[in-house]
């Protein structure tokens, strides 16, 4: 991890291969192909991020073989990758919007639901945290005499608009949570 406490790319690849195997078992070569899917669909093709191996899941004791072997090896998740993928899926996100958090809050969605319900409470609060800094830190550059550039104006006014539909979208998920 950061020092802050946000996910590095191979920690993002480590939870989507832990967050998979936590739902079920699954084939070496199938949970390559579902992470390599899931990932180049959300961020796009990155070579850099997909470079982690899942033979270090093993050797860690993250992950173990209950059948089979190489490409064809059924894999499940133990009870340290449970704590590991509880660790990662709880990350703070970086303070800028980029295309790992992204991914990361991707990630965070599709896996929510293995959390206990006072942890999905406080992502959905840590989300709609991220939000809000975003707005923040565009209002502030809208009001500075640079933000007032005719376009850059026009892209910021959309932009926002666009942030705080998401921060409403995210207060409506977050009461969801607590009504659930």
């Amino acid at each position: 991890m950061y020092a802050d406490h946000t996910l590095t790319p191979k920690e993002a690849i480590r939870l989507c291969a832990l967050g998979t195997l936590a739902m079920a078992p699954v084939r070496y070569g199938e949970l390559a192909i579902s992470i390599r899917h899931f990932v180049s669909r959300v961020i796009g093709p990155t070579p850099e991020v997909m470079g982690h191996s899942l033979e270090l899941l093993k050797y860690e004791g993250l992950v173990e073989t209950v059948e089979g072997s190489d490409d064809t090896a059924l894999l499940q998740i133990t009870d340290d990758g449970r704590a590991e993928m509880r660790a990662l899926l709880i990350a703070d996100l970086r303070p800028s919007n980029t295309e790992l958090n992204t991914l990361i809050t991707a990630l965070k969605f599709r896996f929510l639901h293995l959390l206990p319900a006072q942890d999905r409470q406080a992502q959905a609060e840590l989300l709609e945290a991220s939000v809000e800094r975003e707005i923040a830190r565009l209002q502030d550059l809208r009001r500075h005499p640079s933000g007032a550039a005719p376009y850059l104006a026009d892209w910021l006014d959309h932009h926002l608009a666009s942030l705080e539909g998401r921060l409403a979208w995210l207060g409506r998920f977050r009461e969801t949570l607590k009504a659930g």
